[in-house]
């Protein structure tokens, strides 16, 4: 899809000289970004509410799975 943005002339100097450099597109090159700083902010927002759970939940594990977990390695061989 084509599109018409407004940048600083400052942001878009820099976006086309890295472009040119590593030889892509302007427009492979901001979908990569826009793409990236999604993903950056959709990760942000699954531990912002993971974070708003554990505070009310006890996240320590029970003393006797602990003790079975530390038993069951004591008996691997690494």
């Amino acid at each position: 899809m084509k599109t018409a943005i407004s940048i600083p002339d400052q942001v878009f100097d820099k976006a086309e000289q890295f472009a040119r450099e590593k030889n892509i597109t302007r427009s492979a090159l901001f979908t990569k970004a826009v793409d990236e700083f999604i993903q950056h902010h959709q990760q942000r927002e699954i531990t912002e509410k993971l974070n708003e759970v554990y505070p009310e939940q006890d996240s320590t594990l029970d003393p006797l799975l602990a003790e079975i977990q530390l038993q069951s390695l004591q008996q691997e061989e690494w």
